[in-house]
């Protein structure tokens, strides 16, 4: 799989190549940014992860902005962003609003469901749609913020967790069949 997945990935030439990626230059290319290793593996999927969570819009490029500054792998924080796509957006940030309610201790506001669906409409307060938007998000801006921001944090630990573990019990079962392969040849 490992094999494949290095296929699949850019080579340095077609990086540099590429009119709309020249202008970032040196920076682009450093070599982390599109190697297989654990560190860096890991950490591109726990930036993926964390900005699937936190925002639903320019997911991928704040994912590889960030893999740039923190030389994480690019393509595996790019794959990671996916995990939250636009079909999931309104189970996924009902549910950090739920959580960030628990967390504040609010009282659920009744109107919040309706708004996060998008059905909420306030014909009776008589307000330009802007001064509407504006009371919309006071309604559930805090809690859905703190439950997203710990969606994204929450969850891009387990991505981290995830790869480095799921690694490190690769590397093992390798080395395990490897001794055992020259303890038969060994014997034989």
């Amino acid at each position: 799989m490992l094999d494949r997945l290095r296929r699949l990935m850019p080579s340095h030439e077609s990086i540099a190549n590429n009119r709309w990626l020249r202008w970032l230059g040196p920076s682009l290319l450093h070599p982390r940014l599109f190697h297989l290793s654990r560190r860096g593996v890991a950490t591109g999927a726990a930036i993926g992860v964390f900005f699937a969570f936190i925002t639903p819009i320019a997911q991928i490029p704040l994912s590889a902005a960030a893999c740039v500054a923190l030389r994480a792998n690019v393509p595996v924080a790019i794959v990671a962003t996916l995990v939250n796509t636009p079909p999931t957006f309104g189970p996924v940030y009902y549910a950090a609003w739920k959580v960030g309610s628990w967390v504040l201790a609010e009282p659920e506001n009744a109107a919040a469901p309706q708004v996060l669906s998008g059905s909420s409409s306030r014909p009776d307060s008589g307000l330009p749609w802007w001064q509407q938007a504006a009371q919309t998000l006071r309604d559930v801006g805090k809690p859905l913020l703190l439950g997203a921001l710990l969606f994204a944090v929450g969850f891009s630990a387990l991505a981290w967790l995830l790869c480095n573990g799921i690694w490190h019990w690769r590397v093992r079962n390798k080395r395990r069949r490897r001794l055992a392969a020259a303890r038969r040849a060994a014997g034989a």
